[in-house]
C-alpha cells in the first residue's frame, strides 16, 4: 500500500491504540446505563466520573464543572444558547442582550450568533489584522454595558493564529464592575495537545473541548462551565450532567476522550516544540521551492503544527486532489465549510482575491517527519510547475 502522509489534523486526528483499549471494555462487556442502580449501572457511572475527574485534574479545576457533550458544535452551542437561554428565563429580553465574537470564529459559533440575530439580539463581529490576531483596543471598545458574552476562539482552526486570551479575559472582568456578566467563552477545541489549558490562568468562565481533535473519538466533547457560571440547557429530557445535557450518557466515548486528553496533556511542551521544528522546515523549504508562496496568519503567535499558505494561481481543490492521489492529505479550509468556495477565514485577513483563492492548510503531527515534507514540498512543487500552473 502506498505511503499516507496525513497533514489534516485540524480536521481530524487517528483514534490512538491507547484510547481505543480504553474504550473496548465498554462496548459490549461493561455496558449499563450510568443512570442504572444495577452493578452494570454503578461501574459505567465510575467509569463517566472518573473520566470527569481526569479531565478537571488537566484543567486544574474541580470535576463538577466539566460537562459532556457530542463534540465541539454542541459545546459551543451549549455554552452560547444555553447563556442566553438562562438569561431569558430571568426575564430578560433577548433584544437587549449584546453579544461579541469575531469575524473567523468557527461555523458552529457564527452560527449561534446569526441564530441570535434573527431573534434581535444585538451581535459585534469584531475584524482582524493581517495576522489574525484581535485588537484588544477594539475588544475594549464594543464591550458595553448590555454585554453579555464575549466569545473568542483560542486557536483558528484555519490559519492557526492563537488569541491572547489572558489579555482577552481581562478587558472581560473589567467590563465587569462588580456585576456577573459579561461571560468569556472560547473555544478551544484546536489547542488541546499544544496549548496550554490551565483555565485558572487563561481566566475563562466557558470552554469548549473536542475528542476528535486530540487522538479520541469523534462525536465526543466537553464544555468547562466555571463554578459560579450559569447557564440553561439546549437539549431536554432525563437531566443528565446535572441537567445541562441530557440523554444517556456515551460510556465508551466519554472514556476514550478523558484517555486522549491525559495523554494529550502529557509533556505537551516537548511534543509542541518537536512539531514546530518540522513545520518551520517545512516552510522554509517551500519557501525555497516555491518564492511565491505566502503565509497566512502570524509567524509567530500560531499552533505549532499549523501551516496555511497560498499560491497564487493555484486551483487549491484540484491541487488538495493531486496531492492526495500522491498519498497526502490536506485541505483547503474547514471541513465543516464544504460547501464554500473560499475560507472566509483568510478573506477576512483583508488579503486580495488571489490569495483568497488559493489558500492550502497542512497541519501536522509528531510523527511527521522532515523527510515527509521533502515529499510533500516535492509533490506540489511537480503539481504546481511540472504540468502548469493548476487552473
Amino acid at each position: 500500500m502506498k505511503k499516507v502522509i496525513y497533514l489534516d489534523n485540524a480536521s481530524t486526528t487517528p483514534v490512538r491504540k491507547e484510547v481505543l483499549s480504553a474504550m473496548k471494555p465498554f462496548w459490549s462487556e461493561n455496558f449499563g446505563n450510568p443512570s442504572s442502580i444495577t452493578k452494570m449501572g454503578v461501574l459505567a457511572r465510575k467509569a463517566v466520573e472518573q473520566a470527569r475527574m481526569t479531565i478537571a485534574e488537566c484543567l486544574l479545576r474541580r470535576p463538577n464543572e466539566v460537562t459532556f457533550t457530542g463534540g465541539g458544535t454542541e459545546s459551543n452551542n451549549l455554552a452560547i444558547l444555553g447563556a442566553v437561554g438562562y438569561l431569558e428565563k430571568r426575564g430578560s429580553k433577548i433584544s437587549d442582550l449584546h453579544f461579541i465574537t469575531t469575524k473567523i470564529e468557527h461555523s458552529s459559533v457564527l452560527e449561534c450568533f446569526k441564530e441570535l440575530e434573527r431573534r434581535g439580539a444585538q451581535v459585534d463581529y469584531l475584524g482582524v489584522q493581517e495576522n489574525g490576531l484581535i485588537d484588544l483596543k477594539e475588544l475594549r471598545k464594543a464591550i458595553k454595558s448590555n454585554t453579555v458574552l464575549v466569545s473568542i476562539a483560542y486557536a483558528n482552526n484555519e490559519i492557526g493564529t492563537v488569541q491572547p486570551i489572558r489579555d482577552i479575559a481581562k478587558e472581560v472582568r473589567h467590563a465587569r464592575k462588580e456585576k456577573e456578566l459579561p461571560y468569556f467563552h472560547t473555544d478551544a477545541s484546536q489547542a488541546g495537545l499544544y496549548l496550554d489549558l490551565n483555565v485558572n490562568q487563561l481566566g475563562v468562565d466557558l470552554m469548549t473541548l473536542d475528542g476528535q481533535k486530540i487522538y479520541g473519538p469523534k462525536d465526543v466533547g466537553a464544555l468547562f462551565v466555571k463554578a459560579g457560571v450559569n447557564i440553561s440547557p439546549i437539549t431536554f429530557g432525563g437531566g443528565q450532567e446535572k441537567g445541562l445535557r441530557s440523554g444517556t450518557e456515551n460510556v465508551p466515548l466519554i472514556v476514550g476522550l478523558a484517555k486522549a486528553f491525559e495523554l494529550a496533556r502529557k509533556d505537551f511542551e516537548k511534543t509542541a516544540k518537536k512539531v514546530k521544528n518540522v513545520r518551520d522546515y517545512f516552510w522554509q523549504k517551500l519557501q525555497r521551492q516555491i518564492p511565491s508562496a505566502v503565509l497566512n496568519g502570524d509567524g509567530e503567535n500560531r499552533l505549532p503544527n499549523n501551516l496555511n499558505f497560498s499560491i497564487p494561481g493555484i486551483d487549491p481543490e484540484f491541487t488538495v486532489l493531486c496531492l492526495d492521489e500522491a498519498g497526502i492529505v490536506c485541505s483547503t479550509k474547514s471541513a465543516c465549510d464544504h460547501d464554500a468556495d473560499e475560507s472566509f477565514v483568510v478573506r477576512a485577513l483583508g488579503k486580495s482575491d488571489e490569495i483568497v483563492k488559493s489558500a492550502l492548510r497542512f497541519s501536522l503531527d509528531s510523527k511527521v517527519t522532515r523527510r515527509d515534507i521533502d515529499f510533500a514540498v516535492k509533490k506540489l512543487y511537480n503539481i504546481i510547475y511540472g504540468h502548469g500552473k493548476t487552473h
